[in-house]
């Protein structure tokens, strides 16, 4: 588990669905409902299309949650910025495998962890489950977009199924949680939980605003406990 909760799978709420003029509202509502971690999406304008937050967001977060704070970073050289995330309470900075060379990333990956926070890598609905076969040991978790990332609101690709069960049975000699972000709802999150995601990040479904974050959150919950 990347958080070392008693359930098998978690679930991190992400931010960018929420209402921004109310974050401390909802950030309180998904610690009350049962939420693992806070997903935080940092996208830069470059490395995707849309522009997000910083470092002062994350920073007031931090302040008004015990939840761990998982910082993913659609940015151009997460190398640069990895550090001033950390300093602000990033529990978790996931870094993109398409951002950087191998050898940078791997670096990268390396120094996140000697500063304190645990190292994620993601990869691109393009990117197959193989181009992480050189990294296994240098991060805590692979995180599989089931979109293309920088838009919430997206439709779960579920062609993603086969990447997530080949990189389920790579991870056999390295206890890692494999993830996946993209159109994560009732009805895509069994099917990954049962290809083998352990981590679900959620928006959304979530932040919908069609019913209370509480009971989305409980009613995702219950829908993988069936699997």
């Amino acid at each position: 588990m990347l958080w070392a909760s008693a359930r098998r799978v978690e679930i991190a709420p992400s931010i960018l669905a929420a209402d921004f003029t109310a974050i401390g509202a909802a950030v309180r509502e998904v610690e009350a409902a049962g939420a693992d971690a806070l997903h935080l999406d940092v996208m830069d304008g470059h490395f995707v299309p849309e522009i997000s937050f910083g470092r002062r967001m994350v920073e007031a977060i931090r302040a008004c949650t015990r939840l761990p704070l998982d910082v993913h970073l659609m940015v151009e050289e997460p190398q640069r910025h990895a550090p001033g995330f950390i300093r602000a309470g990033a529990g978790l900075i996931t870094i993109h495998f398409e951002a950087l060379p191998l050898p940078l990333l791997r670096a990268t990956l390396s120094q996140i962890r000697k500063q304190g926070a645990r190292a994620g890598v993601a990869i691109k609905p393009a990117t197959p489950a193989a181009a992480l076969d050189e990294l296994w040991g240098t991060f805590d978790l692979a995180l599989v977009m089931t979109v293309e990332p920088g838009y919430s609101g997206q439709p779960f690709q579920p062609e993603m199924l086969p990447k997530i069960a080949a990189l389920a049975q790579r991870r056999a000699g390295w206890p890692c949680p494999v993830g996946v972000d993209g159109g994560i709802d009732e009805a895509t999150a069994p099917r990954c939980v049962a290809a083998g995601a352990t981590y679900l990040v959620a928006g959304a479904s979530i932040f919908n605003g069609q019913r209370s974050v509480h009971d989305a959150l409980g009613a995702l919950r219950r829908s993988i406990e069936r699997v």
